[in-house]
């Protein structure tokens, strides 16, 4: 300011003319309005900043931040904030401003925060998976581009076991394709049936109407009874375009076609790209529920009774090869914990999986495992050997010592839910224990379990 009255004061004292001194006047009233209009426009910028509860706030922990970064950061050279031009600082932050450092590490990645909130869902839902599985197929062992051995193509262009994320899964591609379970009997599923089966997640490709992996129950009298369109998609390059979706029809007892569709945000939040989905729906007579990761997404208190089931592809995008599957069983509808143990002394359970040749537990394992916590903190006085069973593939050097490490496992987890680990015995018993043929795929699937043996 000083400097510009200074400068228009020179101007006057040298031109010395009437019209240079109505120049002078008028750039004196110019500069006088810039100046008020400035400071008007810094008190606006303050009252704004009170009202939104940012000022001093937002720079107290910006300063905080920087604190603790500086504390935590090795001593190195000094550098310059390039957004407040504060000289001096050495850690990964501004001291002044909380500006990250020029050429500073990457800000972490996202992704971890989002699987932390899936695996937390697994703990609240009320899933509760058959205890007799009559169809599972986990695309192991299979060769790989031919049809997979345990399904019947009904349609579509393409259906073959391929490698993705390291494991075999099912590619379906095409506009349409659907395959359904090779069973000897057409009307296969029972009264209350439990269906299980991973997806995976592509993070990009399609639009949310025309692409979707659906989960398509059936009967006799109707083309469908449940039909579930799940689309996991996402589209980096629009908001609205290619964000997951989740779209149901279903056929009452009497005949009725009701619609639904479960708001797209509910779906998004459970989604991780680039990862596997697990997708899970249950039968009680004429109740259906759907859930993906542990989420129920669908409950529909009067369905028609299935009788079959499908799993169809629909893809309308230029990378055709959009959904692969795996893990897929079905089982017989579950009996109460308490009422299980009480007939048998023990419970037998295959809700609890862990990674293929590993003693890592699944997410969607804690669903049983809080069920077992749930009736051990109601039945104080009651004890568990653990032992965990592997069917006959593999040397008994490899699933000797696994399948105890899997039984330690759980345990683990147990006393993390506040069990005592005094009332829980860790066993493996590799596959010594067979209650089934090891010579079938559904035998195979009955040893591979889980029991609770009263003490």
């Amino acid at each position: 300011m000083k400097k510009l009255l200074l400068s228009i004061a020179l101007l006057a004292m040298v031109c010395g003319t009437a019209d240079a001194q109505s120049f002078l006047e008028k750039m004196k009233e110019r500069a006088k309005n810039a100046a008020e209009q400035n400071l008007g426009n810094k008190v606006e910028k303050g009252v704004n900043d009170v009202l939104d509860g940012n000022l001093g706030k937002k720079n107290k922990q910006q300063k905080e931040k920087a604190e603790e970064a500086a504390k935590a950061a090795p001593a190195t050279a000094a550098w310059t904030c390039e957004e407040c031009g504060k000289t001096g600082n050495t850690g990964k932050f501004c001291d002044e401003c909380g500006a990250k450092k020029p050429g500073g590490e990457a800000a972490p990645a996202a992704k971890p925060a989002p699987k932390k909130q899936v695996e937390s869902a697994y703990a609240k839902t009320d899933f509760v998976p058959g205890d007799e599985i009559f169809f599972e197929d986990p695309v192991e062992g299979e060769r790989l581009g031919e049809f997979p051995l345990h399904w019947d193509f009904l349609r579509g262009e393409e259906c073959e076991v391929m490698t993705i994320d390291g494991q075999q899964a099912i590619k379906l591609s095409g506009w349409f394709t659907d395959i359904a379970p090779l069973m000897k009997e057409d009307d296969y599923l029972p009264e209350e049936f439990t269906v299980e089966f991973d997806v995976w997640s592509n993070p990009t490709g399609g639009s949310s109407n025309n692409d979707h992996i659906d989960l398509v129950l059936r009967s006799e009298e109707s083309d469908y009874c449940v039909f579930v369109a799940l689309n996991p998609a996402f589209n980096e390059l629009s908001e609205t375009e290619g964000a997951p979706t989740l779209d149901y029809s279903f056929i009452t007892p009497g005949g009725d076609l009701r619609n639904g569709t479960t708001p797209g945000e509910n779906v998004q939040k459970l989604i991780v790209p680039d990862s596997w989905l697990h997708v899970a729906a249950s039968f009680n007579k004429r109740a259906f529920k759907y859930y993906v990761n542990g989420v129920r997404m669908v409950n529909l208190p009067n369905v028609a009774r299935p009788t079959r089931m499908l799993l169809r592809s629909v893809s309308n995008c230029d990378e055709q090869d959009r959904f692969f599957i795996k893990n897929v069983r079905l089982a017989k509808g579950a009996v109460p914990l308490y009422d299980r143990l009480a007939s048998d002394g023990k419970i037998v359970t295959y809700a609890i999986t862990f990674e293929l040749g590993k003693a890592d537990l699944k997410p969607e394992s804690m669903v049983e495992i809080n069920r077992i916590a749930k009736l051990m903190q109601e039945n104080p006085g009651l004890e568990f050997e653990v032992q965990g069973h592997c069917d006959s593939t593999g040397s008994d050097k490899v699933n000797d010592p696994l399948s105890q490490k899997r039984a330690e496992a759980i345990v683990a987890a147990l006393v993390e839910q506040g069990i005592a680990e005094s009332r829980l015995t860790p066993v493996g018993k590799g596959s010594h224990e067979p209650i089934a043929s090891n010579s079938t795929d559904e035998g195979r699937a009955k040893n591979r379990r889980v029991e609770f043996v009263k003490k």
